[in-house]
């Protein structure tokens, strides 16, 4: 049969395609969603048969990949930091998508991994695909092999996952993080200059990768260049306020002789900062946090903080948006476990 001879029909182009006159109609006038890689065959036998539509079919697919709906699931909702992560993210799949793409976002609040796993498994299949901040733990592992499976990609922020299956990490350097928070102890406080005093770390969870790295980077500095400095155990917050509160109060009352603070997470800094105000006046303790907030900024001005280490909020949200509009491209290669590291920056009292 020559179909340069006759009209080529929607029939002619599903058989080619292999696939049901429905189908066909559905790719050229947009009725219901059609699987991508099925679009794709059906423009291309439509293409090849010379058919004078196929090329609307294209525009519609293309302007149908902007319209991506990309999932994020982020911590602790009352979050300064993590509210402006939210709108940066939502920018930025507005600006990459000319519009048409939109940013659904989630907050837990809680860290318990299954109902966290739970959670990314309602919103992934909601989404094309999702990004998202977690702990490291074999149900989320699990939850982000299922979203895998199921065609929809996933990508770790601001703290790495042990998934195979994870796009890879969209963040900062932690273990230099974490270096630096060292340095900066050893540095300003003039106890710790003299080689002597004890060092208190705040975690927000034992299952943070991020926040392990950047522990285990902080002591390694201060072991090696101030072997005389004491890192006491590190005090589990939860990136609970009022946790970091209680567990500081009970460090200054305990340790005469500590010289410095150093919070890995953030959630609960502003609790930290609350009992060092009200016990810690006077004894020169050094803090670094991570986050510039509001109240971590007021606190570095009234030098309550020293140092804060801060994560560039717009570049992340511009990288993960990316690479999840990349990840959902046909034909795209997909590499797993990439790290997307962005530089961090530093801020004091001087700079705010």
């Amino acid at each position: 049969m020559n179909h340069g001879q006759r009209r080529v029909t929607l029939q002619d182009i599903a058989q080619a395609a292999g696939v049901s006159s429905a189908t066909v109609d559905r790719v050229l006038n947009g009725r219901l969603p059609v699987r991508e890689d099925t679009a794709l065959r059906v423009i291309a036998a439509a293409e090849a048969l010379g058919y004078r539509a196929a090329h609307l079919m294209r525009q519609r697919l293309d302007s149908a990949g902007k319209r991506r709906r990309l999932g994020f699931c982020l911590q602790k909702q009352d979050s300064p930091f993590y509210q402006a992560l939210a709108q940066a993210l939502r920018d930025a799949t507005r600006r990459q998508t000319d519009g048409h793409g939109s940013a659904v976002i989630e907050f837990i609040d809680e860290l318990e991994p299954r109902a966290i796993a739970d959670r990314l498994l309602e919103l992934g299949r909601r989404c094309d695909a999702l990004g998202l901040v977690a702990l490291d733990h074999p149900h989320v592992s699990a939850a982000v092999a299922q979203l895998h499976e199921e065609g929809r990609p996933c990508l770790a922020l601001l703290s790495d996952l042990g998934a195979p299956q994870r796009l890879g990490c969209v963040g900062i350097d932690d273990r230099q993080r974490g270096r630096v928070a060292a340095w900066a102890v050893r540095r300003l406080s003039r106890r710790a200059a003299n080689d002597q005093g004890e060092v208190g770390v705040f975690i927000g969870s034992q299952r943070y990768l991020g926040q392990e790295m950047s522990e285990m980077a902080f002591r390694c500095a201060l072991r090696e260049q101030a072997p005389g400095l004491r890192v006491l155990d590190a005090q589990v917050n939860l990136e609970d306020e009022q946790l970091g509160y209680e567990a500081t109060l009970s460090l200054l009352a305990r340790h005469p002789q500590l010289v410095g603070l150093y919070d890995t997470g953030g959630g609960a800094t502003r609790g930290i900062v609350r009992a060092l105000r009200e016990e810690g006046a006077g004894r020169g303790i050094v803090m670094v946090a991570h986050g510039l907030t509001p109240e971590h900024r007021e606190a570095l001005i009234d030098g309550v903080i020293d140092l804060v280490i801060q994560t560039p909020v717009v570049p992340v949200a511009d990288r993960a948006v990316g690479v999840l509009l990349r990840a959902l491209q046909p034909g795209q290669p997909v590499a797993f476990g990439q790290p997307f590291m962005l530089p961090f920056e530093l801020y004091t009292s001087e700079n705010v």
